[in-house]
């Protein structure tokens, strides 16, 4: 096939420039070469493609249907090579992220406001999602970086069967470190204490075991890392409620329905106000990590190599724990 485009290049050159010793100029090679190649085409398609004369050449009926074709496919490649060079030159590309609705909105926005500013032209796509499918796209190779819990968290939501585990088969560059606490109203603690009886300690562990405690649901990795500590801690409550999502967990704390268990960094703003207050334990929930993760297998695409090259450059890349981005 190579031979081939290389006989149809000097084709083509002779058939724009009408003389073989003009096609030479422009191709850097000698006439014999260009009149030898021409020859050789001609034998392989059975047919003449020039007529020769002391003025130069001149296309025959076979030589002019197969230069209409000819001239198609070297355009195509020659704006092929145009818009890779646009391309190139302006940053064009595709990324796709995935993360979970939390992490998209308060981690995974305040970083694409900056980045999108500085590459408009990359497309970007969003798939919000669990931790586990994007645990499964990424390994699928149908997601460039995913927003995920940290090796913590994958060693203690994810079961030992999973061999090798997902946490060897990623790369992980961490992007803040999180606290899960447990908030409710101060309304909400007073009714409690008007329930409970006067003789009784009102420590932390009896407010939870009074309580209705509010949770994510089961397939949810951060749930099942919460429900790790509450097993070791031995920590039960009388009545539980299941969500999907932490923000109505937020706002279910709001209206006093019951505990919550949430993100600390994604309530400063109710915790500074005293809209919720923090349940204090006397063993908190072990920090863990949050951070993006991408294919070990493979090669990683340039806008993706873009966009953690740019993370890691980011002012706000390592935020202190009461704020996590700007």
């Amino acid at each position: 096939m190579e031979q081939n485009f290389n006989l149809y290049h000097i084709f083509y050159t002779v058939a724009k420039c009408k003389n073989i010793s003009g096609a030479a100029r422009e191709l850097f090679i000698s006439q014999p070469a260009i009149s030898k190649a021409i020859a050789r085409l001609e034998q392989n398609l059975g047919a003449t493609l020039f007529l020769r004369s002391s003025r130069g050449v001149k296309l025959t009926e076979a030589g002019e249907l197969l230069y209409a074709q000819v001239e198609r496919a070297f355009l195509a490649i020659a704006q092929g090579e145009e818009q890779l060079a646009r391309m190139q030159k302006l940053g064009i590309g595709h990324l796709s992220l995935g993360a979970s609705a939390t992490l998209c909105k308060y981690v995974l926005l305040p970083i694409l406001q900056p980045f999108v500013r500085e590459n408009p032209h990359i497309q970007i796509s969003i798939s919000c999602q669990s931790s586990y499918e994007t645990i499964e796209a990424l390994e699928k190779g149908s997601l460039d970086i995913g927003l995920i819990g940290g090796p913590d968290t994958l060693h203690t939501a994810l079961t030992d069967s999973q061999s090798p585990h997902p946490a060897e088969r990623l790369n992980f560059l961490p992007a803040m470190e999180i606290q899960d606490i447990f908030v409710t109203t101060r309304s909400y603690l007073d009714h409690l204490k008007e329930r409970i009886p006067s003789d009784t300690h009102l420590s932390s562990r009896t407010v939870i075991a009074e309580s209705t405690l509010m949770l994510l649901n089961k397939e949810n990795m951060t749930r099942q890392y919460v429900d790790r500590y509450l097993s070791r801690e031995n920590l039960t409550a009388s009545r539980m409620i299941e969500v999907t999502s932490m923000d109505l967990l937020i706002e279910f704390a709001k209206i006093d329905l019951g505990i919550a268990c949430v993100i600390r960094d994604f309530v400063r703003d109710e915790l500074s106000s005293g809209r919720l207050v923090q349940l204090k334990m006397p063993v908190s929930i072990p920090r863990r990590q949050i951070g993006f993760a991408w294919a070990k297998s493979g090669a990683i695409p340039a806008p993706a190599q873009k966009f953690l090259a740019f993370f890691e450059a980011w002012e706000g890349r390592t935020p202190s724990p009461d704020r996590p981005h700007r």
